[in-house]
């Protein structure tokens, strides 16, 4: 039978202009084998603007203007007096966010938090940290990036509880620890103080669809759908559910409607995909 390949959205990144902007990654359902579709910065240090490896799909090769830019900034961040560092070191992160260098962005925004430790300069590396590692591949370095965007995070949560966004997205670095119901704990304390919050739904949906638990999945996608109904990620993911549990003419109906709905030619790629699988 010919494989076919299924979007599965692993990590939720930040949460900071579109909702759900995930970093896509590749299940073969029929293998369970997983293979990461890259569209960031590979391989790179922390303040490393050497080429991304040959293997990334990303544009992380600097142009000389960029580099410039990035010259430019840094020179300014190193130059600059304690009290000017941490803007200099923001201005510095979103330049290289801007140029998908997210490994820098990072480190640049936590060293903005670490010398004004600020909530709103704690969430912001909490962010960028879970970003960058959300295009990690490398399990050591993923850990750390994990490790780092916890750190962040608690400290802003440390400030205000009330932070469900930076929660739910803590969450999901526990997945590839060897305490993976700590995340689910933690999503499930989001759900407890907003039971239709949209990320702790959608994160507990992918995770129950990484243990084909597809029936939990979509009751947590129609949980989103019911509240959010133009969430078309989760409409998306409750049609893979649906393949997966061979409800083919619902998984038909759910399927059109977001290939009229939406832009992401990833997501309409796989969607082709699907609709020849329900075919078969």
């Amino acid at each position: 039978m010919k494989k076919t390949l299924v979007l599965v959205s692993v990590f939720a990144i930040v949460m900071v202009g579109t909702l759900y902007s995930l970093p896509k990654v590749v299940v073969n359902t029929k293998e369970q084998g997983v293979v990461s579709e890259q569209r960031g910065e590979q391989g790179a240090s922390n303040e490393e603007t050497a080429p991304a490896p040959a293997d990334s799909h990303s544009s992380a090769t600097l142009t000389p203007a960029q580099q410039k830019d990035i010259d430019l900034l840094r020179n300014t961040y190193t130059q600059a007096s304690s009290t000017e560092k941490p803007a200099a070191a923001l201005r510095l992160s979103e330049a290289f966010g801007k140029y998908q260098k997210f490994d820098s962005s990072a480190y640049y925004a936590g060293q903005a938090a670490l010398l004004s430790p600020s909530i709103e300069n704690n969430l912001r590396a909490g962010d960028t940290y879970y970003q960058a590692y959300g295009f990690a591949v490398d399990e050591g370095k993923a850990k750390t990036l994990g490790e780092q965007t916890r750190s962040f995070y608690q400290k802003a949560l440390d400030q205000n509880p009330g932070l469900l966004s930076a929660k739910a997205n803590m969450a999901m670095t526990y997945v590839n620890t060897p305490s993976p119901m700590q995340g689910i704990l933690l999503l499930r304390e989001v759900l407890d103080a907003d039971p239709t919050n949209e990320l702790a739904l959608f994160n507990l949906g992918i995770l129950s669809m990484r243990s084909n638990q597809y029936t939990k999945a979509v009751e947590r996608f129609q949980q989103i759908l019911q509240s959010h109904p133009s969430n078309t990620k989760a409409q998306f993911y409750l049609g893979v559910s649906l393949v997966e549990l061979g409800r083919n003419d619902e998984a038909a109906k759910v399927l059109a409607e977001v290939k009229q709905k939406e832009t992401d030619p990833v997501i309409q790629q796989a969607i082709g995909e699907l609709e020849k699988r329900i075919k078969e």
